[in-house]
């Protein structure tokens, strides 16, 4: 049972170690992953409607709606042959509306961050 093996493995996560939280943010720190959440601020959508939303081959949306799903972002269930994706809990849509109006004052910080840059574009500057 998956719950029982999640519990061995971790038997009792806080959720103010740092550990976690750096986990909790990583499952936002890719641009792909971002897309999808704000794609699904307006509710829920089928696989094929977020494939061609994000413009990215099958497998690669369906890897980023694993790591969503695993994080506890979204949820998918069956509407006959499609799988419909949609947020879980309303407070992910107030973590991205949060973000976005931090950013409104902070991008240009935040993006010239050398820490956190990726490594493709931490070498200009």
């Amino acid at each position: 049972m998956p719950s029982r093996a999640a519990t061995a493995k971790h038997p009792a996560l806080d959720a103010s170690d740092p550990e976690v939280v750096a986990r909790f943010f990583h499952g936002l720190a890719d641009p792909t992953r971002v897309r999808i959440l704000q794609f699904l601020l307006d509710g829920p959508k089928g696989a094929g409607e977020i494939v061609r939303h994000i413009g990215r081959h099958q497998p690669s949306v369906s890897s980023h709606l694993t790591c969503l799903r695993f994080c506890g972002f979204v949820e998918a269930h069956r509407e006959g042959r499609s799988v419909v994706y949609e947020l879980i809990d309303p407070r992910v849509r107030r973590l991205v509306d949060i973000g976005q109006r931090y950013l409104s004052e902070n991008a240009t910080r935040i993006m010239e961050c050398r820490v956190i840059a990726p490594s493709q574009t931490g070498s200009h500057g």
